[in-house]
């Protein structure tokens, strides 16, 4: 299979059903555990959309876990799937779902807990038993990679962070170039748009999912800094300036849209977090946005809603989710149809 060409396609093509993990393990989240579960819960009743959008496939990890799921999710078109995984956060530790030759098969890469900040058990193994629920081939590439640090159109192009694809802590052995390659017979990536730093005190190294996002072929959406003391001020306006002098697989100069970024927003150490309005995920019928309490929650709600016509767009709050480092584009993973 492996010498049949893959193309990974857009968030935004039809999704036979969505990836994802109910908060398991108390001792992580702690006093959070509860509330996050009732924001994931909103997050997946949104997506499944009343039954117009895809189906759930949501791994709870143990008994208490799963009934717990079951209660929350009753009538959500949810199937619950009891499976072994250290934390939520699908979008890196699952399989990145390929079609190859007009049949999907799913890309398994190796998983080191973000350059090993946070190894947990179960994670390394989450690629590989959503393959075998999902009934996909799976094809298993012999590097780090998280779906959450490459954003794709579907046609080709990507848009990656040195910060994380090229940090030591991932691949030390490869080379950009062996980057790019790689990336191109395992995900069809063609040209991949490199970008420079992430958000501030993100301890994923730069995802760009918090950043920038494909929403069309030859259309991306990122941040404007929000208020006089936005920590990533720097770092948004690079962005947008590298994104304008950026051109796709087809030679083409991308469309960039903005929209604010939530700002300064701190955690009880008054450390600022790595907060985003990019941390979107675009289901079969709802694009669902993360809200933090940010002055700036309503418009970037608003400037999204403009960039999904054919979509509702809900904004629902992660405050606790993001307490665990990531949001609801960090917990989800496609499958398309």
């Amino acid at each position: 299979m492996n010498n049949i060409p893959l193309r990974q396609p857009a968030e935004w093509d039809r999704h036979s059903a969505v990836w994802s993990a109910w908060p398991s393990a108390a001792d992580l989240w702690l006093e959070n555990l509860e509330p996050a579960r009732a924001e994931v819960a909103a997050l997946f009743k949104a997506i499944a959309d009343d039954g117009r959008g895809e189906p759930l496939k949501i791994v709870a990890n143990g008994a208490e876990a799963v009934t717990s799921a079951r209660v929350a999710l009753a009538g959500a078109n949810a199937e619950i799937i009891d499976g072994m995984f250290g934390d939520i956060w699908f979008r890196d530790i699952a399989p990145i779902f390929v079609k190859t030759g007009g049949k999907l098969a799913a890309a398994c890469f190796k998983f080191n807990g973000w350059g090993g900040k946070y190894v947990l058990e179960g994670d390394d193994q989450v690629a590989a038993f959503v393959a075998e629920r999902s009934r996909v081939p799976a094809i298993f590439n012999d590097w780090v990679l998280e779906g959450g640090s490459i954003d794709v159109d579907g046609q080709g192009t990507a848009l990656t962070t040195r910060q994380c694809l090229l940090n030591e802590n991932r691949n030390p052995a490869l080379s950009q170039a062996d980057i790019e390659m790689r990336l191109k017979s395992g995900l069809g990536i063609e040209k991949l748009i490199w970008l420079g730093d992430g958000l501030a005190n993100d301890h994923t190294d730069g995802h760009i999912d918090n950043i920038a996002r494909f929403v069309a072929p030859g259309v991306v959406v990122c941040m404007e800094p929000f208020g006089t003391d936005d920590p990533n001020k720097d770092a948004l306006n690079a962005i947008i300036a590298d994104l304008k002098a950026a051109r796709d697989v087809h030679g083409k100069k991308l469309e960039v849209m903005t929209v604010p970024s939530p700002g300064l927003i701190e955690n009880e150490d008054g450390e600022a977090m790595p907060v985003s309005s990019m941390n979107f995920y675009i289901g079969n019928t709802a694009v669902v946005v993360p809200l933090y309490g940010a002055k700036s929650d309503d418009a970037a709600v608003a400037a999204i809603a403009k960039l999904f016509p054919g979509r509702r767009t809900v904004g629902l709050p992660a405050n606790h989710v993001i307490s665990g480092g990531g949001s609801f584009h960090c917990i989800t993973q496609q499958q398309p149809a």
